[in-house]
């Protein structure tokens, strides 16, 4: 598995992120300990957590089994926002709760300090100095080694990089939003804010949520039992049936599997792929229930897609798009024109 800088620093993770929202969750302990291990022999470095993943569970099975491995080897990250707690101060980005979460993470995962500590989503009610500042405090005391984002928006991402630069703090490293084939709306500004701040992007549902998996095609009636989006409607995620089954999703699923034939490989592993060609990309994070996931998702790295393969790929799911994103508005921005 190749290897990428995060952003702008000098750290250096695998190109496939290995996302642990399943542990704990949809996979027992043991199981999931195969996953963790699978992952590492495949020469992955990069996990990824967080405080309410299957309520702190999957950190305590990563921390369980790196227990027993050389922790500098790996690049673990987890994140901040939301908890099971009911509390007034049991959610949001305030001093108070960045600290007590910080330290309960760190007791899950049996470690003396996090690789990359990401804030889970914008908070409206604390002050974004408060924020800031607290993981600045983070890093200097040495429990967080680098920082970065999820889910903001582009003008939220940039007001907190230029908040930190007026006043020397530590800036985000790394942003992780939502970006597949079927979410390319990532693409109008984060995307290029990314490459011009020089942070790293690392997609979260590549797959989104297995819609682009290989197992749905044009003509089924409702998704298979053994798919997620099977339960979609009923736990309230996002990638439901209801949704996504349009002529939009079917066009570009048959065009995903047939690049994938052609290539001999799987539609899932196309997804990834086309994800590590785009710019800015530097680790898609990969889930799964089952080592057979695994592996389908490993086999994304190792090869690549050609130049007509992503043009025919990005083809198919090119969104609709208006101004200021449409053509018209980026010939005007290019001349130099208002």
């Amino acid at each position: 598995m190749d290897f990428r800088h995060l952003g702008g620093t000098g750290l250096k993770v695998s190109e496939l992120c290995l996302g642990t929202m399943t542990l704990g969750r949809e996979v027992e302990e043991r199981a999931s300990f195969d996953i963790l291990s699978r992952y590492a022999q495949a020469g992955g470095n990069f996990i990824d957590s967080a405080n309410v993943y299957a309520g702190g569970k999957s950190e305590e099975i990563v921390g369980k089994w790196l227990a027993g491995r050389k922790r500098d080897d790996f690049v673990v990250a987890t994140k901040v926002r939301f908890s099971a707690g009911s509390g007034p101060n049991d959610n949001g980005l305030s001093r108070k709760h960045i600290l007590q979460a910080v330290h309960a993470s760190l007791k899950r995962l049996g470690t003396d300090y996090i690789d990359l500590y990401q804030v889970h989503a914008w908070d409206p009610t604390t002050p974004l100095a408060e924020t800031l500042a607290t993981l600045n405090d983070l890093v200097r005391s040495g429990l967080v080694r680098y920082v970065g984002a999820s889910n903001f928006r582009g003008w939220q991402l940039q007001k907190a990089l230029d908040l930190s630069r007026q006043n020397g703090w530590e800036p985000f490293s790394s942003l992780q939003p939502q970006y597949s084939l079927l979410c390319r709306a990532t693409e109008f500004e984060l995307i290029p804010l990314c490459l011009s701040e020089r942070l790293a992007v690392l997609p979260w549902s590549p797959l989104r949520g297995g819609w682009l998996s290989g197992k749905l095609s044009r003509g089924m009636a409702e998704p298979p039992e053994d798919t997620r989006i099977r339960i979609a409607d009923k736990m309230g995620w996002s990638e439901t049936w209801s949704r996504y089954n349009n002529d939009f999703t079917w066009k570009l699923i048959d065009e995903l599997l047939l690049v994938a034939r052609e290539r001999g490989k799987s539609a899932a592993q196309s997804a990834i792929r086309w994800l590590l060609q785009k710019p800015g990309v530097t680790a898609p994070i990969v889930g799964a229930r089952s080592l057979a996931q695994l592996e389908e998702n490993l086999g994304a790295s190792g090869w690549t897609l050609s130049d007509e393969e992503m043009r025919r790929l990005d083809a198919a799911s090119e969104m609709p798009v208006s101004y200021p994103y449409d053509e018209a508005a980026e010939r005007q921005q290019r001349a130099g024109r208002a």
